[in-house]
């Protein structure tokens, strides 16, 4: 990414969402950025895992997990399939694990917090549907760019 977070802020803040500054950085990469892909899902990682398996074209997954901080939506092999695929990165409104793991990886992950236990594997959640993250609406197709100093979000390419 060639603008910091800070620059796309001043030069295009009509047109651009901030989420709140709740997330922390996780991933091996602290800026990434691409157009978005979300699920709605709570304490089920199920759905991560099916969609981290299909080809991720530079696309971010922002997963609203409801903000729990009782289990991990995503931990070190969930991280390497994203890898694999091509996924940029991933927001979760939730929780990590595999921390240490994580920050090896060339992977854009910003979460709440880590958390060691895992989550529960029920299929259950939605996808490609519009979710309320950070305190922004976000939906597929919109593009997300992150770095050290948050997470902000257009309906069109940037940068």
């Amino acid at each position: 990414m060639s603008l910091a977070t800070t620059d796309l802020c001043d030069a295009f803040d009509a047109e651009i969402q901030v989420l709140d500054p709740i997330f922390q950085s996780f991933g091996g990469n602290v800026r990434f950025h691409g157009p978005i892909a979300t699920l709605k899902l709570f304490e089920d990682n199920s759905l991560v895992r099916e969609t981290l398996g299909e080809a991720g074209g530079g696309r971010v997954l922002v997963v609203d997990g409801g903000g729990s901080r009782r289990c991990a939506l995503l931990g070190d092999q969930l991280g390497e399939l994203a890898v694999k695929n091509g996924w940029a990165g991933l927001v979760i409104d939730g929780c990590v694990r595999d921390s240490a793991a994580l920050a090896k990886l060339p992977l854009g992950v910003k979460a709440l917090a880590a958390h060691p236990r895992k989550s529960v594997k029920l299929g259950s959640g939605q996808k490609d549907i519009a979710v309320r993250v950070g305190g922004c609406e976000l939906r597929p197709g919109q593009w997300l760019y992150a770095d050290e100093d948050g997470v902000i979000v257009s309906a069109r390419q940037l940068a």
